[in-house]
């Protein structure tokens, strides 16, 4: 019997090469991979899809950029692995730094970025010509660090000095420093920080000060920032469209347009009419070429998948044996699927126009690569369930053999 244990085992040993090496070191939640397979799968054929006229306009061909959104995904998956590979307590030790290297670009970026559609959200990497939204850096850095404050000062969580102040600080400061040419990821953030919060056992009259801190900023940036009058007219185009500029209605209209000529099935793969009308087809209204072409059916698959995305992290976040780990988790998987559902929801006219990418979905550039990030921490999170449970099952497979010998 163990000499045909022993054959069993042996045509998994020593195949695949450096891929199956690579596999067999792929951890922690195989339903989140999947997703992430799927999800860069629907980006191809979508992003394939819109890139016509970005094309035309760089006097390009869609195949080159369709080529480097590709080069993207795989790196962002290259990424997703090595940072899945990273026991998760390991971001914890390097929160504080994420921190300090972040409140100064975002500072920088605020008054020297990149102007790019009307707003300095981006910095230029030198001699690369990419670009990258320092916000995206500070979403990783904010719940990262919030996860570290929770879990370590749980037995002082009531302390003034010591917990409330860095905590309520790290939040407003990245706020106030993203929300004035970014509000929509700003608000976001500020959200999942106040949803960590909660799950961190603050105080509800400590949340509430954050809180009225937050809308205290929230005012200033909607009547003194750079950009109020464009968060102004935007929230007025959403809740009175009689009385704003076509101008302002037009993104909104023709994303209205895809989705009801979509019908149930589409119109199918490349047939897109919109995308010639739509600005940033490829990225902020992905959602609507995506109804259009493949129809509410493949709405519908699109929204499922970021359920079940949420379904597998909450059940990561209740299983996860560390309080560092599920507010880890919880926090990154709050930002994906609140992004998600924010860029969803402005397709469909459920929202004002905000700007959000659909994540691992819109083309972009660095901004897959920190999604990938996000995923990866979440996947290592995940393995700290999987890996004792793998040895308990394992210890219980010793017991049986060694009683079946004897």
């Amino acid at each position: 019997m163990n000499s045909h244990n022993a054959d069993q085992k042996l045509p998994l040993q020593g195949t695949g090469g450096a891929f199956g090496s690579i596999l067999a070191n792929v951890k922690g939640d195989r339903w989140i991979w999947l997703i992430v397979l799927m999800l860069s799968t629907i980006s191809m054929l979508a992003v394939y899809s819109s890139i016509g006229t970005l094309a035309y306009t760089r006097g390009v061909g869609v195949e080159s950029i369709l080529m480097k959104h590709l080069f993207m995904i795989l790196a962002g998956i290259g990424l997703m692995y090595v940072s899945h590979r990273l026991d998760y307590r390991y971001y914890a030790g390097i929160s504080k730094l994420l921190m300090l290297i972040t409140i100064p670009l975002l500072l920088y970026t605020l008054f020297f970025g990149a102007r790019i559609n009307h707003a300095t959200r981006w910095l230029v990497i030198p001699g690369t010509g990419l670009s990258f939204q320092t916000s995206d850096l500070a979403k990783l850095a904010l719940i990262t660090y919030l996860a570290r404050i929770l879990s370590r000062k749980q037995e002082n969580i009531k302390d003034v000095k010591n917990s409330f102040v860095p905590i309520m600080g790290s939040v407003c400061v990245i706020f106030a420093l993203i929300g004035p040419a970014n509000l929509s990821t700003g608000l976001m953030l500020f959200g999942v920080s106040i949803l960590l919060l909660i799950m961190g056992r603050i105080s509800i009259k400590q949340i509430a000060v954050v809180c009225l801190a937050g809308m205290v900023l929230l005012t200033g940036m909607l009547f003194l920032g750079s950009r109020r009058e464009t968060h102004i007219s935007r929230v007025k185009a959403f809740f009175h469209p009689e009385l704003a500029d076509k101008d302002k209605l037009f993104q909104g209209n023709h994303a209205k347009i895809a989705i009801a000529t979509g019908g149930f099935f589409g119109k199918g793969p490349g047939q897109s009419t919109e995308r010639n009308y739509l600005p940033e087809a490829f990225s902020d209204e992905i959602f609507a070429i995506i109804v259009e072409e493949y129809g509410l059916f493949g709405g519908i698959v699109v929204v499922s998948i970021y359920l079940f995305l949420l379904y597998r992290c909450i059940k990561i976040v209740t299983k996860a044996p560390k309080a560092f780990g599920a507010l880890l988790a919880a926090g990154l998987s709050f930002s994906l699927t609140i992004q998600a559902f924010a860029n969803m929801a402005v397709a469909v006219g459920l929202g004002p126009v905000t700007g959000v990418p659909l994540p691992l979905v819109s083309m972009g550039g660095t901004s897959i690569l920190f999604t990938s990030i996000a995923f990866g921490i979440i996947l290592s999170v995940s393995k700290d369930i999987d890996e004792p449970k793998a040895a308990k099952e394992k210890g219980n497979d010793n017991k049986v053999i060694v009683g079946e010998i004897a």
